[in-house]
């Protein structure tokens, strides 16, 4: 009875100094309706995802996609820095905030930025994540390639084969001359797309390899070429002979070019070329590119020839013999 009669009195003395201090000193007993501080939950950035935007001739807009990783409590003022820097220079290109807000629920969320960079090389994009003005995580993501991003102008289904097979240019020759040969031009085209291509055309152009000199250019129009579809376009040309040529093709489409290839044409037995063989110096005879005939004949100046002679008038060898004395009757005289 005693031990009972101890724990008992000691219990209610825990209780009596308790509630003492309770209402002695303020504060012991928290109010769960107090509004005191609480500790922000913890953010990061949880992956970063870059696509491709609009795109023009200049510029690409690329779109950056930044997951931020919530838990925990409230936490206000998030915000995001994305910058772009030269992969090449290392120098800023350009740089965007966005502001977040505050994030009360667990899980992700998804904060996307859209920066405007020039249509080359490529760019390192950084994200930085802050929390109330303090950097708390960031991440770095790498773009390459980027001149390949092309503006709706540019976009075709259609482009020139790549094949040894079927190679996108090639020639037959035609006719041949005793100055020029006639060549027959043949440009392959394939549609890997859904719909028809129209309003395309080629433009071939004929260069002589050594000096560059344009020997022909031609435009053809390539009619319509059916999804899934590989057709042919053809020209003509005629150039002078005993010269190489490379023959470029250009795809056009309302003047813009969406599509090259290059072939070679070997009419100098003596020489040969390809597509990518260093050029070397030859005899050129730059008449023969002229427009008209490109014959050898020589072409009239507009001035007539003079001729000239080594001997003045009036002076004959009488005045020689007679000089030759007079020096040595001179001399004759200086000697006495």
């Amino acid at each position: 009875m005693e031990r009972n009669a101890l724990l008992t009195a000691g219990a209610v003395g825990v209780v009596v100094v308790a509630l003492v201090a309770a209402a002695v000193v303020p504060g012991v007993v928290a109010d769960p309706t107090d509004d005191g501080p609480v500790r922000p939950g913890p953010v990061d950035v949880a992956g970063v995802s870059i696509a491709a935007g609009q795109a023009t001739g200049e510029t690409v807009t690329l779109e950056i996609e930044t997951r931020i990783d919530h838990r925990g409590n409230p936490t206000e003022n998030v915000s995001v820095l994305v910058r772009a820097v030269d992969a090449e220079s290392g120098l800023l290109t350009t740089t965007q905030e966005l502001d977040v807000g505050t994030l009360s629920k667990d899980g992700e969320t998804a904060a996307t930025t859209n920066l405007t960079v020039p249509r080359e090389g490529g760019y390192d994009v950084e994200v930085v994540l802050y929390s109330d003005d303090e950097r708390v995580d960031e991440a770095r993501k790498s773009v390459r390639g980027v001149s390949a991003i092309k503006p709706p102008y540019l976009r075709s289904t259609t482009s020139f084969t790549d094949s040894e097979a079927l190679p996108p240019v090639s020639f037959a020759i035609a006719e041949t001359g005793e100055d020029r040969t006639t060549l027959d031009l043949t440009a392959t085209l394939t549609n890997a797309g859904d719909d028809p291509a129209e309003e395309l055309s080629v433009l071939f152009v004929l260069r002589q390899a050594e000096s560059n000199i344009v020997a022909s250019r031609t435009t053809v129009d390539a009619g319509t070429i059916e999804a899934g579809r590989t057709e042919t376009v053809d020209a003509s040309a005629s150039v002078p002979n005993d010269y190489n040529y490379y023959i470029d093709a250009v795809l056009l489409r309302d003047g813009v070019v969406i599509d090259t290839a290059r072939g070679a044409a070997n009419l100098n037995p003596t020489r040969t070329i390809s597509v990518n063989q260093t050029r070397e110096d030859v005899e050129l005879r730059v008449e023969d590119f002229e427009n008209g005939d490109g014959g050898d004949a020589p072409r009239e100046t507009g001035y007539e020839p003079t001729e000239t002679s080594s001997a003045a008038p009036g002076f004959g060898p009488l005045v020689a013999v007679v000089g030759l004395l007079a020096a040595v009757f001179v001399a004759r005289r200086w000697s006495k």
